[in-house]
């Protein structure tokens, strides 16, 4: 069996793709039963985020299981595979660990270090194993992926300065506008990204900060809190006409404002140019947009190339998170191995205690009547010899388990002991 992921990112496929493959929240449980129900996979995690798709899993056959994971991307997204198989990456075992450590350190998110994709590795694999789909094998991984994105986050500075998505989009925005001061800021959705926005926004001490959102009470209740305005969506085409700047993020399946609804927005607004930015996957804003004379529309891309100029002032940061996920991957290894001999080394044991044991039973009678303390010695005896026999064996098998040798080893122990 190998841990295998499976997935397409930021880097492997256009937004326009991208947002095909998103498997949307409620369809989850649904996707992670289908992915455990197809034969050659038997744990599975799908972890879908405005920067990837991806599915890692336990494979019971490598290429069975490849075969299984497209075809499954393909129901989802009602897509062909011949339109996205190309853009697929591929990791299993050793690389698959690296590469599930990185993106819990923030290495292969669009805001390098960001934190907001931790709490959704969490919300990933919770899911898989309230649904069942998660069990030792992906357990194990996504438990030390976790620890391993804290302590980069705590034992270098790679989210220093802007460390989420939401907290990008208002520093390009405010780019973009030269200041954010005396601005007046509509934020579309309330979810995780809309609030982080908000903060931010209340943070740089924008005063007038609007809060708009498919459920009113929690646009409402999220207003309240930083001393904003909730705005109901009937009044969304009223407020667009009034401030300067639009942010996006909600977790819409489809646009929430088309290309004719900006067009009557700006013909409201009289010439007043209006800059929206949206980083929801998929898109919230019609990108046909940007063509309205006026309005300047950002999106993930533009998102993306603005993080990367600051990278730069990180980049030994990244060097130092890159060291600290080969250590993991190593420890990891060496964890995971160790539980894969145990069961070997359990085995091992049992059968020399039920040879030791039918022995003494079977040369009781040659013993004569032996009273308890002379029974007692003869157990101890015998225990304590067949344990120093077993000692070297055991201790070689631990020490080498996660190399060729200890593979070697242990299948040498399987038939010479018929394990």
């Amino acid at each position: 069996m190998s841990v295998v992921v499976i997935g397409l990112n930021h880097r492997t496929v256009p937004l326009e793709l991208l947002e095909r493959m998103t498997v949307e929240s409620s369809r989850l449980p649904k996707a992670l039963h289908d992915l455990c129900s197809r034969p050659n996979v038997s744990e599975a995690v799908v972890l879908s985020t405005c920067n990837r798709t991806e599915a890692y899993v336990v494979a019971e056959k490598f290429h069975g299981a490849y075969h299984d994971i497209r075809q499954f991307l393909s129901e989802t997204s009602y897509l062909p595979p011949d339109q996205f198989a190309d853009h697929l990456y591929v990791h299993y075992d050793v690389d698959c660990v690296r590469h599930l450590f990185g993106v819990t350190a923030g290495l292969d998110s669009a805001v390098v270090g960001e934190a907001e994709i931790l709490g959704q590795v969490r919300v990933a694999w919770e899911l898989a194993r309230e649904e069942g789909a998660a069990a030792s094998g992906l357990n194990l991984l996504f438990r030390h992926a976790l620890e391993v994105g804290k302590r980069a986050r705590t034992d270098t500075a790679i989210s220093r300065n802007i460390a989420s998505v939401s907290t990008a989009a208002v520093a390009m925005a405010a780019e973009r506008l030269g200041s954010l001061d005396g601005r007046s800021i509509l934020v579309l959705g309330a979810g995780e990204m809309g609030e982080g926005m908000v903060r931010s926004l209340v943070t740089s001490g924008v005063a007038d900060v609007r809060v708009a959102n498919r459920t009113w009470e929690r646009s409402e209740e999220l207003a309240a809190r930083v001393g904003g305005r909730s705005v109901r969506l009937a009044e969304l085409n009223d407020s667009l006409a009034e401030v300067d700047l639009l942010l996006t993020g909600t977790g819409a399946t489809s646009m929430i404002l088309e290309h004719g609804d900006l067009a009557r927005i700006m013909e409201a607004r009289a010439g007043r140019e209006l800059l929206v930015v949206d980083v929801a996957v998929p898109r919230d804003v019609d990108p046909a947009a940007a063509e309205l004379p006026g309005v300047t529309l950002l999106d993930m891309d533009d998102l993306r190339a603005f993080a990367d100029r600051g990278i730069a002032a990180r980049q030994a940061e990244v060097g130092l998170v890159r060291e600290l996920v080969d250590e993991e991957v190593d420890r990891y290894t060496l964890t995971a191995t160790a539980r894969e001999v145990a069961p070997l080394v359990t085995s091992l044991h049992e059968r020399a205690e039920a040879v030791r044991s039918a022995e003494v039973d079977r040369l009781r009678s040659r013993l004569g009547e032996l009273d308890e303390r002379q029974a007692d010695a003869v157990e101890a005896l015998t225990k304590g010899i067949v344990a120093k026999l077993l000692h070297d064996p055991t201790v070689q098998l631990k020490d080498a388990a996660g190399t060729p040798k200890g593979e070697r080893l242990a299948d040498a122990l399987r038939d010479l002991f018929d394990l």
